[in-house]
This record gives C-alpha cells, sequence and structure tokens, in this order.
C-alpha cells in the first residue's frame, strides 16, 4: 500500500472517530439544523477548494482567492443599488476571471513563481476593495438574498450547497475528459513532457488560474448572498481552508497527485472539523492553529519516498 493510500486511510479513521466522539457529546451535533448549517458553511471552502485544487495540480498555488472573494462580494452586493442583479453577479464573477488571468499571464508567460505573484496579487486586490468601499455594502436584491441565499431545495437542501454539489461533477469531467483538464495535471508532473508533447504549456497553466479566480468569485457571490452583506475585510486566511482542503483530500503541493473527490472529501473533512471545534467553543485563533498542523500532517504524509 502506498504512502498517499495510507494517508487517505488515517484521515478517513481520524474523520469518522471525530464524528462518533462529537455525536456522544454533542446531541445537537447530527440534527438536521446543524447539518444544514454545516452545508452552508462549506459552500465558501468548497468553491474556493475547486480552484485551489486546480492550481495546485498544475503545480501553482493561488493566495489570492481570499481578496477575490472579498472584492467580488463588494461588487456583487453592492452594484444592486445601480444595475440589475443578473449584472452586478456577472461583474463580480468577471473580475475573478481578470484576477486569474493576470496571475497566470505573469507566471506562464513572465516565469514568475506563482508563492510571489499570488501573495503580490492579494495585497494589491485587498488595496483595490478597500478604494473601492472602505464600509461594508448590503445587497437589496430579493432574489438574491431570499432565492440564491436563503433559499432552499425541496426545503432542505441550501441552493448555495447545490450550486456547489454541481460544480464538482463539471470540474470532474474537465479534469479527466478534455483536453485542457488532462494538460493540466500532467503540466503538474513534467511540464517539459507536455511541452514536447505539442501542448501549450503557457495557456494551459493560465487556464488554470484562471478557473481559480472564477470559482473564488463565485465564493464571494454566494458569500454575500448567504450574509446579506459583505465588507473589506472578508476573506482573510480563506487561501489556507482552500488549500487545507485540498491537500487533507489527497493533493501535493507542487502538482503529481490528488482527485477532485478527494478534494470534496477534505471540503467535507475540514467542514466538519471547523463545526466540531465552534460546538466546544474553541477560539477562532485554536482553529487556525489546527489549519496548520492539519496541512503539515498531510504533507509529512504524502512526501515522496526519497524526500
Amino acid at each position: 500500500m502506498s504512502r498517499a493510500a495510507k494517508a487517505n486511510i488515517l484521515f478517513g479513521v481520524g474523520v469518522v472517530v471525530l464524528i462518533i466522539v462529537t455525536a456522544l457529546m454533542q446531541e445537537v451535533f447530527l440534527t438536521e439544523r446543524n447539518m444544514v448549517n454545516v452545508a452552508r458553511q462549506m459552500v465558501t471552502t468548497g468553491l474556493l477548494s475547486i480552484g485551489m485544487y486546480v492550481v495546485i495540480r498544475s503545480g501553482g498555488i493561488d493566495l489570492s482567492v481570499g481578496s477575490t472573494v472579498a472584492f467580488a462580494g463588494l461588487l456583487a452586493a453592492g452594484l444592486q443599488e445601480t444595475m440589475p442583479v443578473g449584472a452586478a453577479i456577472a461583474i463580480a464573477l468577471s473580475v475573478g476571471v481578470v484576477v486569474g488571468l493576470i496571475n497566470g499571464v505573469l507566471i506562464a508567460y513572465m516565469r514568475l513563481q506563482p508563492f510571489i505573484v499570488t501573495l503580490a496579487m492579494m495585497g494589491a486586490v485587498r488595496g483595490a476593495l478597500f478604494i473601492y468601499s472602505e464600509t461594508p455594502t448590503y445587497a437589496t436584491d430579493k432574489f438574491f438574498l431570499k432565492t440564491l441565499g436563503a433559499g432552499k431545495i425541496f426545503g432542505v437542501v441550501p441552493v448555495t450547497f447545490a450550486i456547489f454539489l454541481a460544480c464538482i461533477p463539471v470540474v470532474w469531467f474537465f479534469m479527466n475528459h478534455t483536453r485542457s483538464g488532462r494538460s493540466i495535471m500532467a503540466i503538474g508532473m513534467n511540464p517539459e513532457t507536455v511541452r514536447l508533447a505539442g501542448v501549450n504549456v503557457r495557456a494551459q497553466t493560465t487556464l488554470a488560474y484562471v478557473i481559480c479566480g472564477f470559482f473564488a468569485a463565485l465564493a464571494g457571490v454566494l458569500l454575500a448572498a448567504r450574509l446579506g452583506i459583505s465588507q473589506p475585510s472578508v476573506g482573510v486566511a480563506y487561501e489556507l481552508d482552500a488549500i487545507a482542503a485540498v491537500v487533507i483530500g489527497g493533493g501535493i503541493l507542487g502538482g503529481g497527485g490528488g482527485t477532485v473527490g478527494g478534494m470534496f472529501g477534505g471540503v467535507i473533512a475540514l467542514a466538519l472539523i471547523d463545526n466540531v471545534l465552534n460546538l466546544f467553543n474553541v477560539q477562532s485563533y485554536y482553529q487556525q492553529i489546527v489549519k496548520g498542523v492539519i496541512i503539515l500532517i498531510a504533507v509529512l504524509l504524502r512526501r515522496k519516498p526519497d524526500s
């Protein structure tokens, strides 16, 4: 059995034990209300993780997703006062695409390091959104708030969660059954071999970052719809959650490993961990320590045998 398989089993057993222990100690844990709450809260991390998974499979990383979430949320909520909600959402999503495109071009065509580029973009976008609005913006459209943000399908499944679930098979199909998706995964393993095979490595790498930016913006739009408000401070350290979910699910930083199904499992595991910590009233800064430790453990367990 490979080291990665052992790591997956270890994390799986850990989550099951966590669920059992919490269910025995907290009666509210397995109630419908709490599970719906978990589903709502995992949407933001889930959508960010989808984009982060694509970028990580390409051998890169994107630290600007948290800032993109905040900017997209501000635009989607704030622009409703001057234009139809559909146009406001479209502009918000376009901003995410533009941010991803800039990241991709600088990384793929200018040959800059993904960590440096996206770190710089994180600060630039955060500064831009404070210029746009230093105060919170409030959503006013009823469809945006009641249907998209608070709506439920069959009275149980949150609309935002359903959108996230619908994205999973789409991304799975893209990554496994399209030329671009397979190229992105191959680039993460050996970009030179992919280039020699006739694939435009720069274009496909850029596409990976565009996809990541789009999903970050979508996460921001749905978060604003759920909360009814968006503020410039939203999204700080969200990239940590996305990276943690991908790594927990089997993703390998630097490319060469991970599946969409594993990423989805990582999102669920991280959402349950967050919920458990909240139920036990663990302070937020301790939660960040826990997530950091989880990432380190996951990376150690999935490191290459010769490393």
